[in-house]
């Protein structure tokens, strides 16, 4: 079963595809690009639609989702973990 997926191994995070994702879940991700899986334990609850870290990541790193910049972490997040409003940030502004 996949449980997130990922356009690409340079991407920082994956997109959760299933519903009821609870911390200590161990999940399989896809990398699409590439073809392959993945695995985590998931470091928190993470809804469905949502970003889960496949790399550790500090405040100020630069995120990539789908092969773009989408913003900065303003916390730091293991891999598996969740990544949203809390901990990430655009740029823009």
């Amino acid at each position: 079963m996949i449980h997130f997926v990922v356009h690409d191994d340079g991407d920082s995070v994956g997109v959760v595809v299933v519903e009821g994702v609870s911390a200590g879940d161990e999940l399989t991700g896809w990398v699409m690009d590439q073809n392959k899986d993945i695995n985590f334990t998931a470091k928190d609850d993470i809804p469905i639609g949502h970003k889960l870290a496949i790399r550790p990541m500090q405040d100020g790193d630069t995120v990539i989702k789908y092969g773009v910049d989408i913003g900065r972490m303003v916390a730091a997040v293991e891999a598996g973990g969740y990544v949203h409003v809390h901990n990430l940030k655009t740029k823009r502004w």
